[in-house]
């Protein structure tokens, strides 16, 4: 695992208080759109919620392109409605933000969202995309979430709300893009024990799992009608064994016995940006690894 000292943003927040130990964790996972954070950590999100910690999922667009049929105001409507269902379901606060889907770009005014969001949640974590995503909104809004790395400790910035007192610690999902550089898993999480939940917070998606993402990737598979029959074909479709590097991980963080009976596993990789934890701040920081 790496540990990055980035002496600027240290000496910045040196001076200010220490995460608090008597109060819930404050996570934010944040995705381009209205159900990528539900793929990339809706485990670890359920994982949190079950110990007490507050999570918040947060997404840069309205998902108003993502489908086939529907499109506009109304489809925005409809995903809205169900990142509101996942909320129920994982136990979390979802927020969507009025962007188009598609057409992301990385703007001084999205940003200042992004750290208006960030700081209203006084995340002590904040997850999102690395900037090297095959989709142009998951790769802009991994270099909004950097841009606002620093500034959500800066007054003047974004001064109609209060900055924070502490950096968090910026992670970044697990993706497969291996240029200009492969994803590296810091931090590997069992989500064996909540598989099921994850998949049921996929399933209030049914714009995208059972009609859009289907389609767009000419999935010839028939999705069943029956609701638990389709819960089983999502889960075949989405709940997959780690691969090779994310079990080193695993083994890193819960023993060699431990991990090899991982079967469903969500890993994120360390910012250079942020707070840089050493190992015993990231397992006060994820309380589940045991």
């Amino acid at each position: 695992m790496k540990i990055i000292f980035s002496l600027l943003p240290l000496f910045i927040f040196s001076f200010h208080p220490s995460f608090s130990q008597d109060r819930p964790l404050k996570i934010m996972m944040i995705g381009a759109h209205p159900d990528d954070c539900d793929i990339k950590s809706g485990g670890t999100a359920a994982l949190f919620s079950a110990m007490g910690h507050q999570v918040k999922f947060l997404s840069v667009t309205n998902g108003d392109a993502g489908h086939m049929e529907e499109g506009g105001g109304m489809l925005a409507k409809r995903r809205y409605d169900e990142t509101q269902e996942v909320a129920k379901r994982l136990g979390i606060t979802y927020d969507v933000l009025d962007n188009h889907d598609g057409e992301l770009l990385p703007t001084l005014e999205i940003r200042m969202e992004v750290i208006r969001k960030i700081r209203e949640w006084d995340a002590d974590v904040v997850i999102s995309h690395r900037s090297n995503d095959y989709h142009p909104d998951h790769r802009y809004t991994g270099i909004l979430v950097q841009d606002a790395a620093f500034m959500v400790g800066v007054p003047n910035i974004a001064a109609d709300t209060p900055p924070l007192r502490k950096n968090p610690v910026f992670l970044y999902y697990q993706d497969n893009f291996q240029k200009p550089n492969p994803f590296e898993p810091d931090i590997a999480i069992d989500i064996t024990s909540v598989i099921d939940k994850k998949i049921d917070g996929l399933d209030a998606h049914v714009s995208q799992f059972y009609e859009w993402l289907p389609w767009i990737s000419n999935d010839p598979d028939v999705i069943p009608e029956g609701k638990e029959e389709r819960k089983a074909w999502l889960k075949s479709k989405r709940a997959m064994a780690p691969n090779p590097t994310v079990v080193k991980a695993l083994e890193e963080w819960y023993g060699k016995e431990k991990a090899g009976q991982v079967r469903y596993a969500e890993a994120f990789e360390i910012c250079e940006y942020g707070t840089q934890p050493d190992k015993e701040e990231i397992k006060r920081l994820f309380p589940m690894i045991k």
